[in-house]
């Protein structure tokens, strides 16, 4: 294919956003490149929308996808205009069906607006929001919320070896899914939503067809983006699984590889 991309979409962290938090000029050159070409830019991410704000910040432009597909979040005007949520009902369902399959696992649950964890679960970003939690998420469980974390918090199996078990044990419920390999941690969102079929979504409404978009990412809550994209980019240091999904590779985060695709991507006539 050899046309300009009408839209590209990327994730941060491990992608655009380097480890220890920066994104670098070299990377925000080249989507306000895009953005001045008229192409639409979309940052999808597992984040909830209370992660946006240096995004919002560095950028002062684009779209946001947040919760793994649960929420299209307007990034400059800092609203949430869509979401997908797990039912109370669901919620219930995943804590059980989990527990009997890994006894170790701990839940957090979390909206746009709010967060709350098992006193089991240890949280690795979010410390400080709730300092208290609950003996089990079913007292924290009032209404909808756009995801469910669930932990090994003394790391007994890895985040592929839960997602394993998570995706036999709730089929048919939830979708399933981790954005980091060495955490030990599960994100869980409402059947049918992920990255992928929120961003076809997106696209759709803006008349933009799978061939005329692009994708990166580098874990596997980012294939079903990668598998959707008529061009897709696996992070050549994200998880060995997305060369599966993904078209293409980009070279590692750490040195600007999305940045250095997109550079070649502006230079295709429109």
């Amino acid at each position: 294919m050899s046309k300009r991309p009408k839209l590209i979409a990327t994730d941060l962290d491990g992608t655009i956003v380097h480890h220890d938090g920066t994104i670098t000029q070299r990377t925000i050159d080249a989507f306000t490149r895009a953005r001045d070409l008229g192409v639409h830019i979309y940052f999808v991410t597992g984040r909830p929308p209370r992660w946006m704000n240096e995004i919002r910040e560095t950028f002062s432009f684009g779209e946001a996808i947040c919760g793994n597909g649960a929420m299209l979040y307007d990034l400059q005007k800092r609203e949430v205009t869509e979401e997908w949520m797990i039912s109370k009902e669901d919620q219930i369902e995943v804590a059980q069906r989990m527990r009997k399959a890994i006894p170790q696992v701990s839940f957090a649950i979390e909206t746009h607006d709010y967060y709350h964890r098992e006193k089991a679960y240890v949280p690795r970003w979010d410390v400080g929001l709730d300092n208290v939690g609950v003996d089990k998420i079913e007292d924290a469980t009032k209404g909808p919320v756009f995801k469910m974390l669930a932990r090994c918090s003394g790391g007994e199996l890895t985040s592929d070896e839960m997602l394993e078990i998570a995706l036999r044990e709730l089929d048919g419920l939830v979708t399933v899914t981790h954005s980091n390999a060495r955490e030990s941690l599960l994100e869980i969102s409402a059947l049918g939503i992920s990255k992928g079929t929120t961003l076809a979504k997106v696209a759709g409404r803006l008349g933009i067809d799978a061939a005329d978009c692009v994708s990166f990412g580098d874990n596997p809550n980012d294939f079903p983006m990668l598998a959707w994209c008529g061009r897709s980019y696996a992070m050549a240091d994200g998880h060995p699984d997305g060369i599966k999904y993904a078209k293409d590779v980009a070279p590692s985060h750490d040195i600007d590889g999305v940045a250095i695709v997109i550079e070649k991507l502006l230079d295709l006539p429109a």
